[in-house]
């Protein structure tokens, strides 16, 4: 056992570098609208929003692929047989998940999508088990799926305020970049198996965003303007993905995923809380029903990851 897998298997180390994923993770939903502020990208340009995207993973698979190279201490070079499941990678992972994402979250509030984003676990348990069959699915993971979706319907029951109500366009895309990133889940599981998942996530990070930038600039898509703010959260994004995606991959590596998926319950939590510190979004503004969500998404996800008794 090398003295990193024998580190990354400690409970601690588990829990800190998970947590650093996941909070890394969460912060994205408030600076990205931040950074839609500081570049004068309004909720309606579509291209705008896709063109800084494209930037963004673009320059996260280079920090991706030089963080795992070192890591690593060689260059990471996909085998021949994996550039075909890197494209495919791309497709789901970053060109139609982000695509839906930014869209998405232009148009609803940061609290809204980082709850509705944690949907992700439950659409990637229903494809692993159902559809493609890769573990079992259990009474405790239907509870856990009904519990999650419970959420989504809490926090957009009708009320007051400007976050109320349901848009395809805003939370509906939310949900389409979670089934997106759920997809790319199950194949990442299935492809990682022959090829280093840094490697495929890195690659894949850099051929979406690129195509990304060639889509949002053919249709127009620019940036109002330039500034050092906004390029240091452009920075920030980047490195937010690499490091979180590096760190994940790690864990996924050398430890069972039940055991790193569990930590995921915490991503919407910072969400919110981040939301609120960064945006102004008052957790209040959606009273009970904000609180009562995410603790019913919480415990879903806790319940789908918990690892079952053996008789």
């Amino acid at each position: 056992m090398s003295r990193l897998e024998n580190t990354v298997k400690k409970p601690v180390v588990v829990c800190i570098l998970a947590t650093i994923c996941c909070a890394l993770w969460g912060s994205a939903f408030p600076v990205i609208k931040i950074g839609y502020s500081a570049l004068k990208i309004d909720s309606g340009d579509y291209f705008s929003q896709i063109l800084f995207a494209g930037v963004r993973f673009t320059f996260a698979g280079l920090l991706t692929l030089l963080f795992g190279s070192m890591l690593s201490k060689k260059p990471l070079i996909p085998k021949k047989a994996s550039i075909s499941k890197i494209c495919v990678l791309a497709i789901f992972q970053t060109i139609l998940q982000y695509l839906f994402f930014y869209i998405g979250l232009a148009r609803t509030t940061g609290t809204k999508s980082s709850i509705l984003d944690s949907t992700s676990v439950f659409f990637s348990v229903i494809i692993a088990c159902l559809i493609v069959r890769q573990e079992r699915f259990t009474f405790s993971k239907l509870i856990g799926c009904l519990l999650g979706f419970a959420g989504v319907v809490v926090i957009n029951l009708s009320g007051t305020g400007e976050s109320t109500g349901i848009s395809f366009l805003g939370e509906g895309f939310i949900l389409l970049s979670a089934l997106s990133y759920a997809v790319s889940s199950v194949l990442i599981k299935r492809f990682s198996a022959n090829e280093n998942p840094v490697t495929l996530s890195g690659f894949q990070f850099v051929l979406g965003g690129i195509v990304m930038i060639a889509v949002g600039t053919a249709f127009g898509g620019h940036f109002g303007t330039v500034s050092v703010k906004a390029v240091l959260i452009m920075a920030y994004l980047a490195l937010l993905s690499a490091v979180a995606y590096t760190l994940w991959g790690i864990l996924l590596k050398y430890n069972s995923v039940s055991k790193i998926a569990v930590f995921s319950f915490m991503t919407p939590v910072f969400g919110c809380l981040l939301s609120a510190l960064l945006l102004g979004e008052r957790l209040a503004q959606s009273g009970v029903q904000t609180v009562l969500s995410l603790l019913l998404v919480c415990i879903g996800i806790f319940i789908v990851n918990k690892k079952e008794k053996v008789n």
